[in-house]
């Protein structure tokens, strides 16, 4: 089991340097922490009195590693959850926020152990995914990274802006769903023939 720093770690390296990309609602980004994050921890880092642009390109894969740590998986109480989901729902939680929480709280509802999918990790949530992981514990963490495959498509069916993250210009797989399915056994991951015929319909 990789450490929380070791997962950060991870993420920090898939994320990539910086980014402004138009079409990325969470605007400019650098090692995936986006500019609204920086400026709601104060991160003047220039200390110009500002949080701007300049700032998100001066962010270190260090500073980046430790806002990961303390508030995408100490704060949301990501460590509470079992261990088979936990990597998986922190590295979907950078990526969506309290949408990871809530992908896992509808699909623990949909196995039968009731959770609101409220986004928040509480002891009816913990509850409710321990059961599940008791349940079926050689299965929910694939389950997991299947629900966030099909929110991915999802997102893209409904924002075209978006699709280019989930589908390359050659019709492959994009970033999304490639690392929804790091977390997924290669058993449940989709061919190459599966995902086009999954993204067909978009223009």
């Amino acid at each position: 089991m990789l450490s929380v720093d070791d997962v950060a770690r991870e993420i920090v390296a898939r994320e990539g340097g910086f980014v402004n990309d138009p079409d990325d609602p969470g605007g400019a980004t650098k090692y995936g922490v986006t500019i609204d994050t920086m400026r709601s921890l104060a991160m003047d880092l220039n200390r110009d009195g500002r949080v701007d642009l300049a700032d998100v390109r001066a962010l270190t894969r260090d500073q980046a590693q430790r806002i990961f740590v303390e508030h995408y998986f100490r704060r949301p109480k990501l460590g509470e959850l079992p261990e088979a989901v936990q990597a998986s729902v922190f590295d979907m939680y950078v990526n969506a926020g309290t949408n990871a929480v809530k992908i896992l709280q509808r699909l623990v509802s949909r196995m039968g152990f009731a959770a609101i999918d409220d986004g928040v990790i509480g002891p009816k949530t913990v509850a409710a995914v321990k059961a599940a992981a008791g349940a079926a514990p050689a299965h929910l963490a694939d389950a997991y990274g299947i629900a966030r495959r099909n929110y991915y498509y999802a997102l893209a069916d409904q924002r075209p802006a978006s699709r280019k993250y989930a589908r390359t210009r050659a019709g492959g797989k994009g970033g999304w769903i490639v690392r929804a399915e790091e977390f997924i056994s290669p058993r449940y991951r989709l061919t190459e023939a599966q995902h086009r015929e999954r993204t067909a319909k978009w223009a």
